[in-house]
């Protein structure tokens, strides 16, 4: 009875502590304000490695014999007030973050917060524990507080770093859409579309045997709107480039409390690059037969919008766009040459669908 009753104040305390970072980190749910003096993030770091020490403080009590209640209690008041500690230094590094860098803090933080967690859980739990197993699984939960410190230090401490990591995200999908762009194949000039369209019919509706063909039996016409395509992306990934070249030139010009028009730009310019990595999702996905033309062309009209804003908030930023125009107006181009296409192939399309009616009459 005496050992539970020490096992249930012990989850008491810890519920105690855990309500205390929980009330902080709703405060740090909001940006720092200006009139704060901003935390260097290599502080954050040393203090990271604080919270890193505590918790192999933590697993050592389990390495020997069984740890006493008050050693548990004076431990983790220990923990807590260094993870304390941890979370508003945190917070004061937050001082001219736009919402971009601040998530990326918020998400590195978090990982430390939620891994103490799971560590201090499982030390009560353990608490008058005889299993050899559970005492097994501290190191691992030590091993996620070491992680999840030394990750802090992988974090963008910029704002122009973590909006250029975010447009390079935005880089590798339209990059991935290419090369499956690549990999559309023409079907064999021997297949008569209507041919086929028969077959598909005839086919039992559970054999699944020609999902590995998707994407291989593009018409002629059909497979010249997806050549034309391809050049759009590989165009659409070279502005992408070199926006990001442009902002990471940017990079001694941010002022650490800078909070004004210059973030919310770079803010913007992140938000146009998504959307124009949505666009050419859009297009890639258009592209296997029967392609769809009209939300080809939807999306190439978005595309020109975009690329248009984009000057237009670079410019403000940099006020040199002479590499960054001329990849823009090679995109331009190679949309033109796509839009000329896919009229082509409307044509063609038409065509071929009123000589079907000829020969059925």
């Amino acid at each position: 009875m005496a050992l539970r009753g020490e096992k249930e104040r012990l989850s008491m305390i810890l519920g105690s502590h855990l309500t205390t970072i929980h009330d902080t980190l709703q405060v740090l749910d909001q940006t720092a304000p200006s009139s704060l003096d901003k935390v260097n993030w290599e502080d954050v770091i040393k203090m990271g490695d604080q919270v890193s020490k505590q918790a192999t403080t933590v697993g050592m009590l389990w390495t020997g014999e069984k740890p006493e209640s008050k050693t548990i209690e004076e431990n983790m008041a220990s923990y807590f007030n260094t993870l304390q500690g941890f979370l508003l230094l945190s917070h004061g590094s937050t001082v001219g973050a736009g919402p971009t860098l601040s998530s990326s803090i918020h998400a590195s933080v978090k990982q430390v917060v939620d891994s103490s967690f799971r560590l201090m859980k499982e030390t009560v739990s353990l608490y008058g524990s005889h299993s050899k197993n559970q005492k097994q699984s501290v190191p691992q939960f030590v091993g996620a507080v070491w992680e999840a410190t030394s990750a802090l230090k992988k974090t963008p401490i910029s704002n122009i770093t973590a909006i250029g990591r975010g447009m390079t995200q935005v880089a590798v999908s339209v990059r991935d859409v290419l090369r499956e762009m690549k990999e559309l194949k023409p079907g064999s000039s021997d297949d008569d579309p209507d041919d086929k369209a028969v077959d598909a019919e005839c086919e039992p509706s559970g054999d699944n045997s020609s999902e590995g063909d998707l994407g291989n039996d593009l018409s002629p016409v059909e497979m010249k709107v997806a050549e034309r395509a391809i050049v759009v992306v590989s165009d659409t990934l070279s502005v992408i480039k070199e926006l990001i070249r442009s902002i990471t030139g940017l990079l001694k010009l941010e002022k650490p409390n800078d909070n004004s028009t210059f973030v919310d730009s770079l803010e913007k310019l992140l938000q146009l690059c998504q959307d124009l990595g949505r666009q050419i999702d859009e297009i890639g996905a258009c592209l296997y037969p029967p392609q769809e033309i009209p939300a080809i062309e939807g999306a190439m009209e978005k595309i020109h919008t975009i690329i248009d804003v984009m000057q237009v908030e670079l410019g403000g930023l940099t006020g040199a766009l002479d590499v960054f125009l001329e990849t823009c107006n090679v995109l331009r181009s190679s949309l033109k040459q796509l839009a000329s296409e896919l009229t082509s192939s409307s044509i063609a399309d038409i065509e071929a669908k009123v000589e079907n009616i000829t020969l059925i009459n």
